[in-house]
């Protein structure tokens, strides 16, 4: 590999799929306003088996050299997520709660990755939690004023990262993390090329929920 250095390279690598997730139908339509908040909801659901397979196996990691200095509690999301979805279905959400068959892959993906190639969950991971703290801000934002959340409240819990002051900084300690991976270049570009997947994951989960709320068909 060249002198670029490591997380620029997966930035830059992932760039066209992080756009089309970005620029799918669904998010559009969500961000845009045009969706009712049950559309949000499904959304939030589909989240929370994505979370659930990359928090339940974390700390089976904390030790592993490549994934275990990206297991931080900071940016834990699943407890979040359980009281958002308290608020938007009500205290019984779990019946009922099922996951669409694209979030099944995905969720398997990184559930795979737990088990068997800690470098994989670091990809996930680094595709997940980065955009929970940039692009997420802006679904919350739009989510506060769509459907009157409060400010950082009930709904948006998600999105809130109450432990982390300085998102900016984190960010830049987190890139450091990921230029110091312990990984040789081989197993990086297997990284690089699990993030591109982990995106194509995301997009498919998208492309389904645009099925389910159609708007812009």
């Amino acid at each position: 590999m060249d002198t670029t250095s490591f997380s620029s390279l997966i930035r830059t690598a992932s760039q066209d799929a992080h756009t089309e997730a970005e620029t799918s139908s669904f998010m559009g339509d969500l961000l845009g306003g045009r969706l009712g908040i049950d559309a949000y909801a499904r959304y939030t659901e589909q989240l929370w088996f994505v979370y659930r397979a990359l928090e339940d196996g974390a700390d089976s990691l904390r030790n592993d050299p490549v994934a275990g200095p990206f297991v931080q509690p900071e940016l834990m999301r699943r407890e979040a997520l359980e009281r958002d979805l308290a608020h938007l279905r009500g205290s019984s959400w779990r019946t009922g709660l099922t996951p669409l068959p694209a979030t099944t892959a995905y969720a398997d993906r990184v559930a795979q990755c737990v088990r068997e190639w800690p470098a994989g969950y670091v990809a996930h991971h680094y595709t997940r939690y980065l955009g929970d703290l940039s692009g997420g801000q802006i679904i919350r934002d739009r989510a506060e004023k769509a459907w009157g959340f409060a400010r950082k409240g009930d709904g948006v819990r998600f999105y809130v990262f109450d432990e982390i002051t300085n998102p900016a900084a984190f960010k830049r300690n987190y890139r450091e993390l990921l230029d110091g991976v312990q990984a040789d270049d081989l197993e990086k570009q297997r990284i690089v090329i699990e993030c591109k997947r982990a995106f194509a994951l995301n997009t498919a989960v998208f492309h389904a929920l645009g099925e389910e709320f159609p708007l812009s068909a």
